[in-house]
């Protein structure tokens, strides 16, 4: 940089400084500080940064988040009364209460941004960055106004300028303008300029200064890059190379957004009823442990009745096995009641729709139901499930389910909106390839006066207000032309293409294999489905031969035909017999709801619609025109998602099949059993 000492005078040398000073100023301002401002020690520098902060928002509190009694416990189990649910309710109440699709593994703590809520897809539409309403402000009208004011004091080498070569004047200049891009990449614009202008020139008509004004119109239509309407309902009419945000990738974002959403509450409603079988096992379970438990304290007491008496039978060693007995099926019953906060029945839990753990806990199940259904973690009642598996045996189609999973399953239509986007931004991004030629007009009407606009100047001479020249027509001016603009080899456009088939490759082979890999599922639920039904009936003919042995043991006991350690596995395999039994009948129940999770009704059958908001009505006409140009009797709104298709034929095996179980086993005819009792011991 070259330096300028100062001179003799005070005034250079006054100068001089100011800018030392300035120059000091801007380069200091530009020097990266590499000496850290800490000047304590390290121990001080961790405890600064490890300080814990807490931010002061405000976020609604809900009364049944705390609740005012303590929770159950073994110790406290007094005066208990009931809620007897059933699934349709447990499912309506879920619905009800939830905005947020809570699930069994704790995501809405651990990682909540992955979370499905209720307005998932609200958020996605409204986001002014990619949503519906974001690309279609492309397309909206810009009003744009400059106003300026410019002062002007020189010495030019030009003495005919200004007064004998120094120049004084001021402009003052107002610029509007209104422009318009149609869908079709046609971009209007409508102009008004006006400005006064005085200076000193000695050749000025107008000393005091004169106006200017005029109003243009231009036209510019693209004709190879960045025309046609696909091209820009696709990319938007800012988009770029590999930037594309137009209105029909905006609009896939929502649809993907809802299909994540419908993919959420099916999940959602499929861990409530798991929820439901699960805590109905646990009630099951709990009145087979109660009843092994009352069974062996009466033995223990008949042993010990015979032992106080010194008669045969009441031997110290048979009365501590009746006694171990006992105190086993009291554990079992406590840890059946209580349970252990194991992880229960939940999706993507061994398969898709989850399968059945059949981990005991009355307590810990209710409350895992509970919270599914948003209710409380404890209130005055406890749920009891009133609703019974089903003994009939259903049976599918495999066609009619394998086509429906492949047509209902909102994974593959999420993916399948994936494919459509990749394919609409293959098609803008080939259309990067093309040079920019757009064809430009304009036409321009200009007035000249003393004044801009002067009121009743009729009978003035010409040039008395600009308006008033402007709306002769004197002063026209028009352009056209051709413009071109293009990169020497296209080659951010060539990338953006070989990009673009990629990704579209890409999704096309993501969607293959999880076309494969969900027929594969729905493969695995179908022999589920058939195992869980055929084991059912078995375990159920287990339980009723355990139940005939322990009489017939307890008799020969009695006649003192078998020795004691007959009758205490006798109870043993009875207590197991029957845990296995209600265990088998909620593993069908939970198989037939996953063989409609795999194919995608599951919603249905439960009667579960999903609804969209109304749109503006023009975009319900714009569906109706194109509805009627396809020839389609009945046009459907582009925001209707009613999931509301027929489900898949279900067929009751006819009794004669024998339930699947080979001829000549002994199947006895299933009777519902009793509402459980009370779960306490």
């Amino acid at each position: 940089m070259a330096s300028f000492p100062p001179s003799n005078c005070p005034r250079d040398r006054l100068r001089f400084a100011a800018l030392c000073a300035v120059l000091a100023l801007v380069c200091g301002g530009c020097v990266t500080r590499t000496k850290s401002a800490f000047t304590g020690t390290a121990t001080d520098l961790t405890v600064t940064q490890l300080k814990v902060e807490y931010p002061d928002v405000t976020a609604p509190f809900n009364d049944e988040t705390v609740p005012t009694l303590p929770p159950r416990t073994l110790r406290n189990l007094q005066s208990l009364n009931y809620w007897d649910l059933t699934l349709e309710e447990a499912v309506r109440t879920a619905l009800e209460n939830s905005r947020v699709l809570r699930d069994l593994g704790g995501a809405v703590v651990r990682a909540p941004e992955n979370v499905s809520s209720a307005f998932d897809p609200a958020i996605q539409e409204t986001d002014p960055r990619f949503g519906i309403d974001a690309a279609l402000a492309e397309f909206d009208a810009q009003l744009r106004n400059v106003f300026g004011s410019e002062r002007t004091d020189r010495r030019l080498n030009n003495r005919v300028l200004g007064n004998l070569g120094a120049l004084e004047g001021q402009k003052d200049q107002l610029d509007t303008q209104i422009s318009k891009r149609t869908a079709a990449g046609s971009q209007f614009s409508i102009r008004q300029h006006l400005d006064f202008d005085r200076d000193n020139n000695l050749a000025n008509e107008f000393p005091g200064g004169a106006s200017n004004v005029f109003y243009e119109a231009e036209a510019r239509q693209p004709l190879l890059q960045g025309a046609g309407l696909a091209f820009n309902r696709i990319a938007g009419p800012s988009g770029s190379v590999g930037a594309f945000n137009g209105v029909l990738i905006a609009r896939i974002r929502s649809d993907v957004s809802l299909a994540d959403f419908e993919i959420g509450l099916r999940d959602f409603v499929s861990n409530v009823e798991n929820a439901y079988w699960d805590l109905y096992f646990a009630y099951r379970d709990l009145d087979a442990k109660t009843r092994a438990r009352d069974s062996a304290l009466e033995t223990w007491q008949r042993i010990q009745a015979l032992s106080q008496t010194g008669r045969r039978g009441g031997e110290a060693d048979k009365e501590a096995q009746a006694r171990e007995q006992y105190f086993r099926f009291e554990a079992d019953v406590q840890d059946s009641l209580a349970g252990r906060p194991l992880d229960g029945t939940r999706t993507n839990n061994g398969s898709r729709g989850g399968t059945f753990r059949g981990l005991p806990g009355v307590l810990v199940n209710e409350r895992r139901l509970r919270l599914l259904m948003n209710v409380g973690a404890h209130g005055d009642r406890l749920i009891r499930p009133s609703e019974e598996p089903s003994w009939a045996g259903v049976a599918f189609e495999w066609q009619t389910a394998a086509t429906e999973a492949l047509t209902r399953r909102g994974e593959l239509r999420r993916q399948r909106w994936q494919v459509k986007r990749r394919e609409l931004e293959l098609m803008a991004a080939r259309n990067y390839l093309l040079p920019q030629l757009d064809l430009v007009g304009r036409q321009r009407f200009r007035g000249f006066g003393d004044d801009l606009l002067r009121p009743n100047s009729d009978g003035r001479p010409r040039f008395d207000n600009a308006f008033a020249d402007l709306t002769t027509g004197d002063f026209q001016e028009w352009q056209v032309g051709v413009e071109m603009t293009m990169p020497i080899g296209f080659r951010q456009a060539h990338a953006g293409v070989r990009n673009a088939e990629l990704r579209l490759v890409r999704e096309r082979f993501v969607l293959d294999a999880q076309e494969r890999e969900i027929v594969n599922d729905l493969s695995l639920a179908f022999s589920e489905l058939d195992r869980a039904h055929v084991v059912m009936h078995t375990n159920y003919n287990r339980w009723v031969a355990a139940r005939q042995q322990l009489a017939a043991v307890e008799t020969a006991f009695q006649d003192d035909r078998v020795e004691f350690i007959a009758v205490l596995d006798a109870q043993r395999r009875y207590a197991e017999a029957e845990s296995q039994q209600y265990r088998s009948r909620v593993e069908y129940a939970v198989a037939l709801k996953n063989v409609h999770f795999e194919k995608g009704t599951l919603l249905d059958n439960l009667g579960i619609v999903t609804t969209e908001g109304p749109w503006p009505d023009k975009a319900y006409d714009d569906a109706a025109r194109r509805a009627a140009a396809q020839g389609a009797d009945r046009p459907i709104p582009p925001s209707a998602l009613i999931l509301t298709a027929p489900q898949g034929p279900e067929v009751q095996l006819p009794p004669d099949t024998n339930g699947g179980v080979p001829v000549g086993e002994v199947v006895p005819t299933p009777t519902p059993l009793p509402p459980p009792e009370a779960g306490a011991p």
